[in-house]
């Protein structure tokens, strides 16, 4: 079973982290533009080739956007990153998994740290610099 909300996300996020266009990223990945398109809006099944060469674009473990037996609803969310993942993600990582929150507090939580740590991040790097 792939999660593909959480891969959608990722995408999107990469992309716009990035400043590429769906086309960029279809370039890049051999994923067509229209699929990328239907994966970030969660409407797409994409199949295992084209999770495989999101996933190396990414640089993400396919395992974040695989589910490995039956889960039940309440079931906390698995957190799984990698040391080249930015702060910002391993805290949205764990606040979606944080099962004390509902997904929108979640959400909520973590584009208020991403603001906050973006503008700190840049403020520290401007006085070491």
């Amino acid at each position: 079973m792939v999660n593909t909300e959480e891969l959608g996300r990722a995408i999107r996020r990469r992309r716009v982290e990035l400043a590429l266009s769906l086309r960029d990223v279809a370039d890049a990945t051999s994923v067509s533009a229209s699929t990328l398109s239907r994966i970030e809006n969660g409407t797409g099944k994409p199949d295992a080739d084209n999770i495989a060469r999101l996933a190396s674009w990414l640089q993400m473990p396919i395992e974040r956007v695989m589910h490995h037996g039956p889960r039940h609803p309440t079931d906390p969310k698995p957190v799984v990153y990698y040391p080249h993942e930015s702060t910002p993600e391993i805290v949205e990582a764990h606040l979606r998994a944080d099962k004390h929150l509902t997904a929108d507090t979640a959400k909520a939580l973590s584009e208020l740290f991403r603001v906050a740590y973006t503008q700190f991040s840049q403020t520290s790097t401007r006085k070491r610099g």
